[in-house]
């Protein structure tokens, strides 16, 4: 008898956590997972209030260049000193893009994307938008950006920069960045850049002479601390706090969402654990 109740004890306790997954509870304000392969909803936390989205925006940037029609990777973009004076007038996170070199579309992606380079966006955002002058290219490139959030049917995302130093209306929600990336990681060479860990570029100098740039490290911890991360991008600012779009894959299973403000580097990196295991364990 006692034998047998230990047997029986023994198989309730495995049985337990497969009929309960406890939802979890997160720092940040808002927060939303779904599966990445019929969109359903996993988590919610506010996941539809509008708040600013830091360098998250960054994904509709990579996501704008990319759909460009006849996209030359490799075609070179000539980095301006208005990009430099730019990163240093906002204190902006950069990729140390030297004025004067001649940079791939490529590698400026990688440069957006990894290091969150605000120089990188900008030279971007000068090349793919339309205009004759520099400020009016920034304002088509920032227009194809709210064509797509609008194109992907998002009613709570609006942009008024190409790297989210705002100007006052600059604003997403959790679902609506976490839809924003779902469609962008169906690009081969965005999935290639954001699960990169770094990247050195090799740019040309104005003297035709090659520059090896200092690597650039993706500020996106997951990657190495999380078993199966695949992307996506960090965001900080004052008013947007810390933020964080994450993806995973686990036996052929992908979950993506989003936080937004939470109170550190450390704890979105917490917080988006939190909602992958979760996710995880409610597709079993």
């Amino acid at each position: 008898m006692v034998t047998t109740g230990a047997v029986l004890t023994t198989g309730a306790l495995t049985a337990a956590p497969a009929q309960a997954v406890t939802t979890p509870s997160i720092v940040a304000a808002g927060g939303f997972a779904m599966n990445n392969a019929n969109g359903a909803t996993l988590y919610t936390k506010a996941a539809d209030t509008r708040r600013s989205t830091g360098s998250t925006t960054k994904i509709m940037t990579a996501k704008v260049v990319l759909a460009q029609p006849n996209l030359n990777l490799d075609a070179k973009v000539t980095i301006q000193k208005a990009y430099s004076d730019y990163v240093v007038a906002n204190n902006a996170s950069q990729a140390h893009l030297i004025v004067g070199d001649k940079v791939t579309v490529r590698q400026l992606l990688y440069g957006l994307m990894l290091p969150s380079g605000c120089d990188a966006a900008y030279a971007l955002a000068d090349k793919f938008g339309s205009g004759t002058t520099r400020a009016a290219r920034v304002k088509s490139f920032i227009g194809k950006m709210n064509s797509a959030a609008t194109s992907l049917g998002l009613r709570n995302t609006h942009f008024d920069s190409f790297d989210g130093i705002g100007n006052g209306s600059n604003y997403s929600t959790p679902r609506d960045l976490t839809k924003i990336a779902s469609s962008a990681m169906k690009n081969s060479t965005f999935r290639t850049i954001v699960k990169t860990k770094s990247y050195t570029a090799k740019t040309i100098t104005k003297s035709g002479t090659v520059r090896t740039m200092a690597p650039w490290t993706n500020t996106n911890t997951l990657l190495s601390s999380y078993s199966g991360a695949i992307g996506v991008k960090t965001g900080s600012g004052p008013e947007a706090k810390y933020c964080l779009v994450f993806a995973a894959t686990r036996n052929g299973k992908t979950v993506i969402g989003t936080v937004l403000a939470s109170s550190s580097i450390n704890q979105r990196a917490a917080d988006a654990t939190k909602l992958l295991n979760y996710g995880f364990a409610r597709l079993g």
